[in-house]
């Protein structure tokens, strides 16, 4: 029997347990794979707010970040702030594939590709976090993912823009600066978690291209990505310092990264 596309991404995308969520979607995943999936172009989209429920949230400005990671408090704390990115960029890849109807196949296949390589990023970091005695919900964080999720309901254009050849490149940047802090690290977890943010960086990279992809696609040139910036200016959609080399393999130019740094400065 044949599952209808968007009415089981909906149950997925929304559901609360998380072994359950992930067990359901590698079901649909092998149904989407072999073929088993119709589509129901006409079926209605819900938007409600999706934050898991364990988690404190605290405001972005309030976010305290350890300088130093040689405790494994502070070492938990960073793991933490990342599987929470990963664990957001599921739902915003499941919401993408999702919400926004009538498209080429292709994009449904890229975007249920990136949500199971972010489930994968999740399992491994919260793997570490139990190792280091501590669970996803332990520490507080901040919705700006989602807050950028509900912004860009309305537009393919504006989400692909925002998240992910914005929010999700900014990751691209963030990337080598966890690493160095991790170096001055003396925990035996250590190599570990370089090792899982190169995986997490070289996927990343492929996620942002794909965006890249589909805001092109969308963007017919109606807007550049400074333009962009400009107009959701309450999220900063590029990292203090750009990560050249990921961000021309993801799909920017050489100019657009002296835009976009300039634009920041």
């Amino acid at each position: 029997m044949h599952q209808e596309f968007f009415s089981n991404l909906e149950k997925i995308l929304y559901e609360q347990d998380i072994e359950e969520k992930f067990k359901q979607f590698s079901d649909f995943y092998d149904n989407f794979k072999s073929q088993k999936i119709v589509f129901n172009h006409d079926q209605n989209s819900i938007f409600k707010e999706n934050i898991y429920s364990n988690l404190k949230l605290i405001h972005p400005t309030r976010i305290r970040r350890p300088k130093f990671v040689n405790s494994t408090h502070s070492l938990a704390k960073i793991i933490h702030s990342i599987a929470h990115i990963e664990f957001s960029a599921i739902n915003l890849a499941l919401d993408a594939s999702y919400r926004f109807k009538n498209l080429p196949e292709q994009f449904y296949k890229d975007w249920l590709e990136v949500a199971e390589e972010e489930i994968k990023h999740f399992n491994f970091l919260n793997s570490a976090l139990k190792e280091l005695g501590f669970k996803y919900g332990d520490f507080s964080v901040h919705d700006n993912l989602e807050a950028a999720l509900k912004v860009t309901q309305n537009s393919l254009n504006f989400r692909m823009g925002v998240v992910h050849r914005g929010l999700e490149a900014k990751g691209l940047d963030a990337n080598p600066f966890v690493v160095a802090k991790l170096e001055s690290s003396n925990h035996p977890i250590k190599n570990l978690l370089k090792e899982i943010l190169a995986i997490i960086l070289n996927d990343e990279i492929n996620h942002v291209k794909k965006g890249d992809y589909w805001w092109k696609f969308s963007n017919k040139e109606q807007y550049s990505f400074l333009d962009i910036c400009n107009l959701f200016h309450q999220f900063s959609l590029a990292g203090k310092k750009l990560n050249i080399d990921a961000r021309l393999k993801a799909g920017f130019s050489n100019e657009e990264c002296e835009n976009i740094a300039k634009f920041y400065t």
